[in-house]
């Protein structure tokens, strides 16, 4: 078993939503399980994508917890900050999905070169 396959929380897991797209809590829990993740990666070279991650998906978090009902889908946040105009204001949840979407993507792509045998951090960054 790989830290992957044992998480308590996979995306793999997360069953969409018909027309209402991905459940905010599922969503959530599951970038939460990869934090400890950057950690195994390496403390000093990974805290600001870390602190970077984790910022983000406490403020999306924040969002939800106002409204768990209302916001169950991340869709369903977003479309609620574009109507009220605040999408693109500095730390709203939209832009922290925007940030972690791109975090996850990072580390994705940074584990795949890792996977295809990249054996030196710098070049796999």
């Amino acid at each position: 078993p790989t830290f992957f396959s044992v998480m308590s929380n996979r995306f793999s897991d997360i069953e969409l939503r018909d027309e209402e797209g991905i459940p905010t809590e599922e969503f959530l829990e599951s970038c939460y399980a990869i934090v400890p993740v950057l950690d195994k990666l390496g403390p000093t070279v990974f805290a600001p994508v870390k602190m970077d991650f984790v910022g983000n998906i406490k403020k999306i978090n924040q969002k939800f917890i106002t409204n768990k009902e209302e916001f169950d889908t991340l869709q369903k946040i977003v479309l609620h900050e574009v109507s009220a105009g605040v999408a693109q204001v500095r730390n709203s949840a939209t832009e922290a999905l925007l940030w972690l979407k791109r975090g996850l993507k990072f580390l994705k792509g940074f584990l795949t070169e890792v996977k295809n045998g990249e054996k030196n951090i710098q070049t796999a960054l």
